[in-house]
């Protein structure tokens, strides 16, 4: 008790003192606070003035014209580039433009979209002092590419989230060139146009108008993509440099000399009256990012290159826009009155189909080119042959002999892009003729000398057959699939005709997507399909037609082919996972365009493409493709499966009406198929003819079930090294 009463005591004197001192200890611990204040706000001092001497000594060493070795401001810190690209066009003009950029002696950066995070790094940009470039693509039903994905889906919920406010990215500047295909009437550069918009709401500047290029060489402005991103290129460096010489707006070329009367009202300009009429949301205000490239041009030309523009301009500049486009409009009028009198001028003045650039690419995949839009290239089957290595799954159909068969086609211009396009989307697309046109007897004369050229290349060559390569140099049959639609050329039947008139026999493949041409079409030796699904979303997904009414036009043309008397074919390409769960469907087409034939084939895989997302696991193996076609059979009581092509991963199904006393007749009589027709032509078309009356029986390899399954066993088959078997198909 009394050590506790001693604790207690001293406890009670050390407060007690705490207590009468107080007043001190107070004072100490404010001086401590105070010294500590001073000393951190003396660190960031120091160290802002640091930084400030940096950005100095970085002014003076760039000789750009944007600063000096004295002390001025700099305008244009650096230029990043942003691109989205699917098949490699816009990173090619990102790396282009990110060159020109780097000779006016300016930082540069080269991002591509999918690496970047916009929620973390886009705010950064209001303050870097960079201009920000985007160049984008518009890919499939107007939707970004895929590695531009996730920065439009963040842009546009930032844009319409009340989150963000409508300055969050306030004093950011950029400039936007899209890049699409004005074929796609609903969807041409809606990315690019979207982003401009986006970047607006948020509050950013552009720097000038959005640019838009046009793969559509019809009607691209300048005649190319290309050539659209060049002339956007010059006046994008020009107004480049006019933003590090500190001009805020350029000069509209009006004034005495070229030069601004009031210079000054420009320095006054905050950054809030720079955005002009993006801080007023009017439907006027908003034409400025949503007008027609005519209309952007002829804004261009009344308020310079850049897009942002005063309030007290806007009237001036919409009224301009609008007596432009009456000018316009009394131009057209006046073209429409002339037109009979100018019509073959204006054929004259058309457009070829094959551009340079698409001239070189095509070559470099070995296609022989003639005219302006036709080609003709060496089917690998063809080479096959001439060495006795067996030949493809229309030799094994119908008879064809594939090494006097020359592939080729009177339009590279197809109406679709498929998946699984074995041409990488190299060829033009469009819904109707368009270009300047060759005449048939140019593009026979020279489809077959370019034929006879490339097989004489094999002259000598190790393993080919000598009397194999005299029959090769007299072509025997055309196949009109190598790649684009023939049938929109619109000489078509004359072509077919020059066909038979050398005694050719022809096989014309289209996409369904032109019934009149279908139902205009002449005789041909073989009358070819494609069906590449059996419902309309499926279809979009994997044809992914240019036509609006795309799935009516499927379905007409295969009423039109129902109608047709010489051989039918449906061909049906088996892609894993997109289009082998659809049986009963496919079996209701058949019924609708009753084919004497249906091919089905496993797809090719043509290797790594931007443009497709297809990869070795969507080829169905051929054990797969035979159990869809037995179970396709099933379903059509009239039909059952002939044919067998191993190699090709290919099936034949055929009516049973080819099936003659229970001998199959699926080869074609080619001697007298250019009798009949020549007998038609001769009648003006009164003598008709059936497939009935040139068919001829098939042989015993070439049947379903055979031991062969397929292979000629006049020729040796070639496998290989370590490549035990070839589910490619090709």
């Amino acid at each position: 008790l009394g050590v506790s009463m001693d604790m207690w005591n001293h406890f009670h004197t050390c407060v007690a003192s705490i207590w009468l001192h107080r007043f001190y200890i107070y004072s100490a611990v404010a001086l401590g606070i105070s010294l500590w204040i001073v000393i951190q706000f003396t660190i960031r001092t120091k160290k802002k003035v640091g930084e400030a001497l940096l950005q100095k000594l970085g002014e003076a060493k760039l000789g750009n014209g944007c600063a000096t070795s004295q002390a001025k401001e700099v305008y244009v810190a650096g230029v990043k580039i942003f691109y989205g690209s699917q098949t490699g066009t816009a990173k090619g003009f990102a790396k282009t433009l990110a060159e020109a950029v780097t000779a006016l002696n300016l930082p540069v950066q080269v991002i591509n979209m999918g690496d970047y995070d916009p929620d973390d790094c886009l705010s950064e940009e209001t303050t870097s002092r960079s201009i920000c470039v985007f160049l984008v693509a518009t890919y499939t039903d107007g939707r970004p590419t895929e590695s531009a994905a996730w920065f439009c889906r963040w842009l546009e919920e930032a844009a319409n989230d009340f989150r963000f406010g409508k300055t969050h990215l306030k004093g950011l500047r950029y400039a936007v060139f899209g890049l699409g295909n004005s074929v796609y009437v609903d969807h041409y550069n809606t990315v690019g146009r979207r982003i401009d918009r986006w970047l607006w709401v948020l509050g950013a500047s552009r720097v000038m108008t959005r640019a838009e290029g046009d793969c559509n060489v019809a009607q691209s402005r300048h005649g190319s993509i290309e050539a659209d991103f060049g002339a956007w290129k010059t006046k994008f460096l020009g107004r480049l440099q006019a933003l590090c010489r500190g001009e805020k707006k350029p000069c509209s070329g009006r004034c005495k000399k070229g030069k601004c009367k009031s210079p000054g009202k420009q320095s006054k300009e905050s950054s809030d009256h720079e955005r002009g009429a993006s801080e007023h949301e009017n439907t006027e205000a908003e034409e400025l990012f949503e007008t027609s490239s005519e209309e952007e041009a002829d804004l261009e030309e009344a308020g310079g290159t850049n897009s942002v523009v005063d309030v007290e301009d806007l009237g001036n500049i919409m009224g301009h826009m609008k007596k432009a486009k009456r000018e316009r409009e009394l131009q057209e009028g006046s073209a429409g009155m002339m037109r009979e009198s100018t019509g073959r001028k204006e054929e004259g003045e058309k457009r070829e189909m094959i551009t340079p650039a698409l001239r070189d690419a095509l070559t470099k995949q070995g296609y022989k080119l003639i005219g302006s839009h036709s080609g003709v290239k060496l089917c690998r089957w063809t080479k096959s042959m001439l060495r006795g290595r067996g030949g493809c799954y229309k030799h094994t159909f119908y008879g064809i002999e594939s090494h006097r068969c020359m592939e080729a086609t009177p339009s590279l211009a197809c109406a679709n892009k498929c998946v699984f396009c074995w041409r990488h989307h190299t060829n033009p697309v469009g819904t109707e003729w368009q270009w300047k046109m060759d005449q048939p007897e140019m593009i026979l004369q020279e489809a077959i000398e370019n034929h006879q050229n490339m097989i004489k290349q094999f002259k000598g060559v190790s393993g080919v057959q000598a009397g194999r390569f005299e029959e090769a140099l007299e072509v025997k049959h055309c196949a009109l699939s190598l790649v684009g639609e023939p049938i929109m050329y619109p000489h078509i039947n004359r072509f077919v005709k020059l066909l038979h008139q050398h005694s050719i026999s022809s096989f014309l493949v289209t996409n369904a997507q032109f019934p009149e041409e279908i139902r205009n079409l002449e005789p041909v030796t073989q009358l070819y399909v494609s069906v590449d699904a059996s419902t309309k979303e499926s279809l979009r997904r994997i044809d992914r037609p240019l036509f609006k009414d795309f799935w009516q036009r499927f379905l007409d043309s295969l009423k039109a082919l129902a109608e047709k008397q010489q051989r039918t074919v449906y061909r049906l390409t088996l892609v894993k996972a997109w289009n082998v769960d659809e049986l009963r469907a496919y079996a209701d087409l058949i019924s609708l365009g009753k084919p004497d034939f249906i091919e089905v084939k496993g797809v090719t895989y043509c290797g790594e493409s931007s443009a497709s997302s297809l990869t070795m696991a969507n080829v169905p193996w051929h054990e797969e493709v035979v159990g869809f076609v037995q179970e396709l059979a099933e379903l059509l009581p009239d039909y059952e499966i002939a044919c067998e092509h191993e190699h090709s991963n290919c099936l034949l199904v055929a009516h049973t009406k080819f099936k003659v006393d229970g001998k199959w007749h699926t080869w074609i009589d080619y001697e007298r198929f250019q009798a009949l027709v020549r007998e038609h032509e001769r009648s003006g078309g009164s003598r008709t003819f059936s497939a009935a009356d040139y068919m001829a029986r098939t042989p015993p390899w070439a049947l379903f079930g055979a031991r062969e399954r397929g292979f000629d066993p006049l020729d040796v088959r070639y496998q290989r090294r370590n490549k035990a078997r070839d589910i490619s198909g090709c």
